[in-house]
């Protein structure tokens, strides 16, 4: 499996962004600065709450939007892999959604649930084959949803019936070692949010569950935003405080030297680059996850590039 050298682009993209002048220009400045050889697609679905049995996806990019990005994406030499992805229009996050184990009358249940999320993901797995994305994974974080194994099983030959390519899910930090089902998909990958300090000991943990399925591995997302105190719970999006980019840097290169040491760790899907982005003299001042003109960017740019 080639190293991935990958960066999250885009996140939630509305309709017509991808379309627009500043997208591209946005995937421009991507290549030239970064040394990426992949970019993830996130397009997105919505449900009302984390118990609503019904996924919506109407306002994420339009299919011709995607078909052709990723074509202008494979014209600048980059690798694509497509990850639809399910948030809560309540603001809940989808490692919450769930349901009783059990059907119950007059409940949401499980089986409705998935015939949508199933729907949902093999309208984009469609669409990654037809445009010839080298990866597609299928959804990210869903915690509560890891336990229903056979519903997964399922929905992972599903996509296989109608996507050629290798399939992988984004399973959150933490959770390597709770999803039973890895051997069926071609590839582990996971939310690298760890600790400044913690990567070691998350890594032996994980490693564990890749020799056990015997399945290559990457962190299909992995950062930390650029506010004092975040390398330190770089999970928490919430986090407040003055900018501080170096600690930002800091925790990539913690994150590097760490994964480097482990041979079976075969790269990274880093969190994150917009399609608008701000200015390169506002990013001293932005506190974002978004690497672009921060020392980060020069931190990921150095080690992609002698990958």
């Amino acid at each position: 499996m080639e190293f991935i050298k990958g960066i999250t682009f885009a996140s939630f993209a509305r309709k017509g962004l991808l379309a627009s002048e500043e997208a591209h220009r946005s995937l421009d400045n991507l290549v030239a600065r970064t040394n990426a050889n992949l970019i993830i697609i996130v397009p997105f679905g919505l449900q009302e709450t984390a118990h609503s049995e019904k996924i919506e996806y109407d306002m994420t990019c339009g299919d011709d939007e995607l078909t052709e990005f990723i074509d202008y994406a494979h014209k600048k030499g980059l690798m694509v892999a497509l990850k639809p992805t399910v948030n809560c229009r309540n603001g809940t996050w989808r490692a919450h959604i769930n349901f009783f184990d059990e059907d119950v009358p007059c409940e949401p249940k499980w089986c409705n649930w998935f015939s949508s999320y199933t729907d949902f993901q093999l309208h984009f797995a469609r669409i990654a084959e037809k445009a010839g994305c080298e990866m597609f994974i299928a959804g990210c974080e869903m915690v509560q949803t890891q336990r229903r194994e056979a519903e997964w099983r399922k929905l992972i030959g599903d996509i296989k019936s109608v996507y050629s390519g290798p399939v992988s899910y984004n399973t959150d930090k933490y959770q390597e070692h709770n999803v039973s089902w890895w051997d069926c998909v071609d590839i582990i990958s996971s939310s690298g949010y760890y600790p400044i300090n913690d990567w070691e000991n998350q890594l032996d943990r994980i490693e564990k569950v890749v020799k056990k399925f015997g399945k290559p591995f990457f962190f299909a997302e992995s950062g930390c935003m650029s506010v004092k105190g975040s390398n330190l719970v770089p999970n928490d999006w919430s986090v407040k405080g003055d900018v501080d980019l170096q600690g930002q840097a800091d925790w990539y290169k913690a994150m590097f030297a760490a994964c480097e040491k482990r041979d079976w760790v075969k790269g990274f899907g880093v969190w994150d680059w917009a399609g608008r982005q701000y200015s390169v003299q506002d990013a001293m001042t932005h506190g974002g996850y978004d690497i672009y003109a921060k020392p980060a960017e020069q931190v990921v740019a150095e080690f992609y590039g002698r990958k």
